[in-house]
């Protein structure tokens, strides 16, 4: 995918609508849906069975009533536990979700989707290997493929030799030695920097390098200015309900 032919709309809810709604489920989709956000981040990892299910952290019990490390558990008994009652009374008994799932709510109402490849410890590449795959099979044929991004290279990596024709974007929370030259091998489209990050000579590089500069998680709005006018092309956000979507 080149980036003359970039899909995506400037402002991208986080987790679904940030911290509005428990993250990664699909009541927090709908939600950020229902603010106007026509594009989404969402987290994936793989179950012992290498089912790809939504959330961010490697184990379980900030945001469920399990324990121990979601990835050494299979689908059947992730798909029990609770997902919402961490965040309010409101959304208990809200389900954790698979990336099938998420993929049928996107494409029935024309979202956009960020997926961060979000690997448990010791399996990157295999998790890069197997949400690519998912990715490219529920996405076939549909106008615009989802972002997959990734702190790890290596997720990228397996990413890009199972699915290649799926963009690719890393996710930097520092300007680590080489990253430029690593997105580029990757063959990456898009750089995702901690919003930080961002000046007038970073953007220029990876710009004129044909790559798009996005940012995380921006909730404040002198932030937002600031990169709007370094000319960034993406924003993440929890906040759904002050940045009205575009």
């Amino acid at each position: 995918m080149s980036t003359a032919h970039w899909p995506y709309p400037r402002w991208v809810a986080h987790r679904g609508a940030g911290k509005l709604a428990p993250e990664n489920t699909l009541a927090a989709f709908r939600l950020g849906a229902q603010h106007g956000y026509r594009m989404f981040e969402c987290d994936a990892k793989l179950s012992s069975d290498e089912v790809v299910f939504l959330m961010h952290d490697a184990t379980l019990e900030r945001t469920t009533n399990g324990s121990g490390t979601g990835g050494d558990q299979p689908w059947h008994a992730l798909s029990q536990l609770d997902a919402g009652s961490w965040h309010s009374r409101g959304y208990a008994g809200e389900p954790l979700p698979t990336l099938e799932n998420l993929a049928r709510f996107c494409l029935a109402n024309g979202h956009f989707l960020n997926i961060e490849i979000k690997p448990t410890p010791g399996v990157e590449q295999r998790t890069g290997e197997v949400v690519a795959r998912e990715a490219a099979r529920l996405w076939a044929g549909a106008a615009a493929a989802p972002l997959l991004t990734s702190f790890r290279p290596e997720s990228l990596l397996g990413a890009r030799q199972v699915a290649p024709q799926l963009p690719r974007g890393l996710l930097l929370d520092t300007l680590w030695d080489g990253w430029f030259d690593m997105a580029r091998s990757l063959g990456c489209v898009a750089i995702v920097c901690k919003h930080v990050l961002w000046d007038a000579a970073t953007v220029a590089q990876v710009q004129a390098a044909g790559m798009k500069c996005l940012s995380y998680t921006v909730n404040e709005a002198a932030a937002a200015q600031r990169l709007l006018a370094l000319g960034t092309d993406g924003i993440i956000t929890d906040r759904v309900d002050l940045f009205p979507a575009d």
